[in-house]
Parts: structure tokens; sequence; C-alpha cells
């Protein structure tokens, strides 16, 4: 049955950022599709637990804006589950100011989280598919600034745009140990990241305006993206950062 090939019964997950938005609903997406998660973020995901069980998820707290916590993620998601499947790399950080005052913490704060440890941490994760041969899956949220230039976000602009590239070399590489690995480009979304945003009339209607759908994203619109992309149902997408915008990149 084609319905079969989208289940992840008997898979285990990591999903960094797993406290709120974005990865709290692929968290209980991969829940719902019978996956074990893990869960990271930089305060405890106890509203996610409560909402999915202790059995199906577990939490770490972790500072991804350093490599130091990516051998005790990897390790924990083994020990507490038996094995490694997926990893979600959601968590991510902007910072906004005028491109002319860009300050260099505010650049490096960024591309640690968002490209430097999402890059290790990813090859972490690959070592323990090939460790175990089994294959996998890698999924990275990427954004419409992988795609676009954004106003006031350069290292976020940056970071983004690095990870649909990575994406794309990791896949290369991989692909032969069976390891797919893909993006997803949230569109305007209804999350913490974009809070300023939604506060500022004169943005939100523009960006409405742009949007074919007519309405920001939320976590749910992500759901069936990643359960596909975390399935067997993917097994031949490689490379690919799937745009899941409400038609955005189509205007």
């Amino acid at each position: 049955m084609i319905l079969d090939m989208f289940s992840l019964k008997g898979k285990v997950a990591i999903v960094t950022g797993s406290d709120t938005g974005l990865g709290q609903g692929i968290s209980k997406a991969f829940v719902e599709a019978g996956a074990k998660v893990l869960g990271v973020s930089r305060v405890e995901s106890t509203a996610t637990q409560e909402m999915l069980g202790e059995d199906n998820f577990q939490f770490i707290v972790a500072d991804l804006s350093t490599l130091d916590p990516i051998d005790n993620i990897i390790n924990t998601a083994v020990e507490k589950f038996g094995r490694l499947d997926i990893l979600v790399n959601n968590a991510g950080v902007i910072k906004r100011e005028d491109s002319i005052d860009f300050s260099v913490d505010n650049w490096d704060l960024v591309m640690n989280v968002n490209c430097r440890t999402l890059f290790f941490l990813s090859q972490a994760a690959a070592k323990q598919f090939i460790k175990q041969k089994s294959g996998g899956k890698i999924i990275s949220t990427a954004s419409m600034l992988s795609y676009q230039g954004g106003i006031r976000v350069p290292s976020y602009t940056a970071s983004k745009s690095a990870v649909k590239g990575i994406t794309m070399t990791m896949a290369n590489e991989w692909a032969k140990y069976g390891i797919n690995v893909n993006a997803i480009a949230p569109g305007y979304m209804a999350t913490n990241n974009t809070k300023a945003l939604r506060a500022d009339a004169e943005r939100s209607e523009a960006i409405l305006e742009r949007i074919p759908a007519g309405r920001w994203g939320t976590p749910d619109d992500l759901m069936g993206a990643a359960v596909f992309l975390a399935s067997s149902a993917s097994d031949y997408v490689n490379g690919f950062t799937l745009a899941v915008d409400g038609g955005w990149l189509a205007r």
C-alpha cells in the first residue's frame, strides 16, 4: 500500500529546535507517523513532551552555537532508542540589523547555529548511519532567503543560502551510503522568528499581499513535507530544497 511508504514506524529521529514552532510541529508529525523522537533545544522541551508523551519523545538541552554538544546528542538518541534513522536540523536564529552596521557578534552567532553546527551535526549523524549500515534521512530547515536577499538579515541570508548549498553537497557525497539529504524552505510562518514582522502592520500586509494562499503559514503546514522527506516515499529524492511557502516563490 502506498500509505505504508510514509510510515515512520520503528524509526528514531533527532529534531533540533523542538521546544516550539516548526520543530515542535515536525516532532508531532513524526510521532504520529510512528517514530520515536529526541528533541534538542536551548530550553527544556517540556510542552512538546507533554503533548507527545515520554514514551515517544525525550529531550535534551543544548547550546547549538558551539559544536560541543554534538557527540552527546547522537549518543543520547542511540542510548535512549537504540538507533538513529532521521536528523532534522531545524534549530536556527536570526538577527536583524542594517547591513551597514551589522556586528561581528550577530554574524558569528547566526552562522554558527544555522550553518556550522548544522553541518557538523549532519556529519555525525551520517557517521552513525554508516556505522549502522542502515542508510538514513537528513532534513534541514532552509528559508525563502535561501533564494532571496532579504532586508536587514545578512547573516541569516548567508546561512540559509549555505544550507541549500551544503544540502546538495552532502547529498552528492552520501547518497552512496543510502543517505538522503534534503531541505525544506518554509515560507513566511507564524513563529517566533517572524514575530517582529507580524507585529509591523505595513510589512505584514506587504508580505500577505504576495502570498497566493493569502495567509501566514503554520507548523502544521510543514508536517506532510517533513514526513515525506523522512520516509521511504522519498528514497529517490536527494539534494533538493522543497519550498512550503503558500506560493510565495511563484510570484
